[in-house]
């Protein structure tokens, strides 16, 4: 029986966009550091801890219980909060394959009515690590 080169091609086809609908760890990477900045504009204080890797350490000792009651105050404080990513960049660390760094230059505001109260200009610095097919945030400074 002659092997029929249509379905044969569909199985190929099917395969190949199987394998090209896999997220590559750079485009994971990016999506967790957006859904960072989408959880801190959304004041989803779940879904930033969901984000924060168990050993997570942040700038001056702080430590996941320490930035969760830092991220609680500051969200009761202002009703609205904007981050702006004026600059960024994310990549794998060349040293770990479960590594990733993002860097930014962010801006961010709070307001509690229609203009801003509170603004500032950071450098950010994340450290990232993969467990399994996700990035956590384990690293954290600013200045």
């Amino acid at each position: 029986m002659p092997v029929r080169p249509i379905p044969l091609l569909l199985v190929l086809f099917a395969v190949l966009l199987g394998a090209c609908s896999r997220e590559t760890p750079e485009a994971a990477l990016e999506r967790s550091a957006r859904e960072l900045q989408q959880a801190l504009e959304a004041k989803d204080v779940g879904g930033v801890l969901d984000l924060l890797h168990p050993q997570f350490q942040g700038a001056n000792g702080l430590d996941r219980q320490a930035a969760e009651q830092r991220l609680r105050l500051i969200l009761l404080r202002h009703r609205q909060i904007r981050i702006y990513a004026l600059h960024h960049e994310s990549r794998l660390d060349s040293s770990y394959a479960d590594r990733g760094r993002t860097e930014a230059e962010v801006a961010v505001s709070g307001a509690e009515g229609l203009l801003p109260e509170r603004a500032g200009h950071y450098r950010v610095r994340l450290e990232w690590w993969r467990e399994g097919d996700d990035w956590r945030l384990a690293r954290l400074d600013w200045d």
